[in-house]
């Protein structure tokens, strides 16, 4: 025993670790392999049970969901959207996946009662097939529909019954299995007494050695995590690695709290500085919501009541084409400025917006105002942001086309530099001379709402600018103009994706 002993103490503490690991190693396996063999022998009954009931279970609710979309399908005034109906069709079509006829598994009662429920559902998708397609053709026989909702009774009914079948074998199983069940927690409880007393007794050996010292780091260690660094230092009279580890440990605390004494000073500036972004952040993020929709909500009044005066003139001077496209624009203008939410658009989108927008204009200034949208990029590929065009247009026939007698003309030029779209609005109107054209660029290169002159640039342009500096990196909008020969703006953002 003196011998044995000994033999522990010359251990270097990894092999200590080693041969306790083992013994414990052994232990559990010798549990798991217990466990194992209870899964196999109840376990997996227990899973088939659960799943029948379960899948059966789906079954039922698969069918009650179809005969209910089924249901609100054919109430509807729109046969064409087919989407949820084909979605709970697909769904029933899963859940008999999920049973299929096995008569091993199943039984004879099971077998018989879910193929009755298989045909009988085949029975039903024809006919119910037949009652949507002659629905959707607008000749539905009501004969037919009626047929399909006994149809479906009848469903429900088989269901049900599958259901309670499976329910009564499984619990069947279930009683059966029990006895054996009983037994099991004895013989857990006597293995378990056995790894114990095991375990136990390996630990007892590793105390004198290694659990004192260990416990003592733990105890620290525990300190520590409640970040109480100054604590004194742990004590230990080995001279093995253990030993070594404490000495270590020691210095690493005191360096540790000294380290984390300053890290706390530079984490409580660092708090108040983000909190102070966070802060401001939120209100920019508040701030330029509420100005694109106040943006939205500023349709010019006198554009508005200009245009229904043309539409009601119109209407009494033809038989109607001109004024349905004239309301057909301005519905779209309407929808588009007072639905749309999204802070980005297809190209497509907005140049149709535009287009609308400009007939409008067309159809109050006759040949006064000339339209044109010149672009060399796939529309429907492009993103800008949303709402872009539409002020830009009403600027310049504002303040610049309307102001010539002679009108003018307004051009869209967009083109793809490399990474980067570029976009040009352009009017001949008249212009700007150089002092304003100074004191625009100037409250265009504030860019901060808070402090523009709204008289200067307008809510317009003033807004897009923002967004298009805040949205985008690299992102631009810059100005050029000449008195009495006309106005462009200039617009560079980078490519864009398919809007999701």
């Amino acid at each position: 025993m003196i011998k044995i002993r000994n033999f522990w103490k010359n251990l270097t503490i990894k092999n200590k670790i080693r041969a306790f690991t083992s013994s414990v190693f052994i232990a559990i396996l010798a549990a798991l392999l217990f466990d194992v063999w209870i899964i196999k022998l109840f376990m997996m009954d227990f899973n088939d049970i659960m799943e029948d009931n379960s899948h059966s279970g789906e079954l039922v609710a698969a069918i009650s969901s179809e005969i209910d979309t089924f249901d609100s399908y054919i109430h509807r005034s729109d046969p064409v959207d087919t989407t949820e109906w084909e979605k709970s069709v697909a769904a029933t079509q899963k859940a008999f996946d999920k049973n299929p006829l096995v008569y091993k598994r199943l039984g004879e009662e099971r077998y018989a009662l879910l193929s009755s429920l298989r045909t009988a559902y085949l029975s039903y998708s024809q006919a119910r097939n037949e009652v949507i397609e002659q629905y959707q053709s607008g000749h539905l026989d009501i004969d037919k529909l009626y047929d399909v909702y006994n149809m479906q009774k009848y469903l429900n009914v088989y269901a049900q019954r599958l259901v309670d079948k499976t329910m009564r074998e499984g619990n069947f199983s279930y009683k059966k299995l029990m006895p054996v069940i009983i037994s099991v927690p004895f013989l857990v409880a006597a293995l378990g007494v056995i790894i114990v007393l095991v375990i136990y007794k390996m630990s007892k050996i590793m105390d004198n050695s290694i659990s004192v010292p260990v416990l003592k780091l733990a105890n620290a260690s525990r300190k520590i995590a409640a970040n109480d660094f100054f604590i004194d230092d742990v004590e230990a009279d080995n001279k093995d690695e253990m030993g070594e580890l404490v000495t270590a440990f020691n210095k690493m605390k005191y360096a540790t709290g000294e380290y984390i004494r300053g890290m706390e000073d530079r984490r409580i500036v660092l708090d108040q500085l983000h909190a102070k972004e966070l802060e401001n952040l939120e209100i920019e993020k508040q701030m330029e919501t509420m100005n694109l929709e106040l943006l939205k909500s500023q349709i010019n009044p006198h554009f508005l009541f200009n245009t229904l005066n043309v539409i009601a003139g119109t209407a009494n001077l033809e038989d109607a084409p001109t004024t349905e496209q004239m309301i057909e624009a301005l519905s779209s203008l309407f929808r588009y400025n007072l639905k749309n939410q999204a802070k980005e658009a297809l190209l497509a989108q907005e140049l149709k917006i535009s287009r609308d927008y400009m007939y409008l204009q067309k159809m109050r200034f006759g040949d006064r105002v000339s339209f044109e949208v010149d672009s060399d990029v796939d529309e429907n590929k492009v993103i800008v942001p949303t709402f872009t065009f539409q002020p830009l247009l009403e600027n310049a026939i504002i303040h610049g086309i309307s102001r010539k007698v002679e009108g003018g003309k307004i051009l869209i030029k967009i083109r793809q530099n490399e990474d980067k779209l570029h976009i040009e609005v352009s009017d001949t109107g008249e212009g700007m001379d150089e002092d304003l054209l100074e004191k625009v660029r100037a409250q265009l290169e504030i860019g901060n709402e808070k402090v523009i002159d709204k008289d200067v640039i307008g809510i317009g342009l003033g807004n897009i600018n923002r967004r298009i500096r805040t949205m985008y990196k690299g992102g631009s909008l810059r100005i050029e103009s000449t008195k009495n020969v006309g106005t462009t703006i200039i617009i560079d953002i980078p490519m864009q994706g398919d809007v999701a």
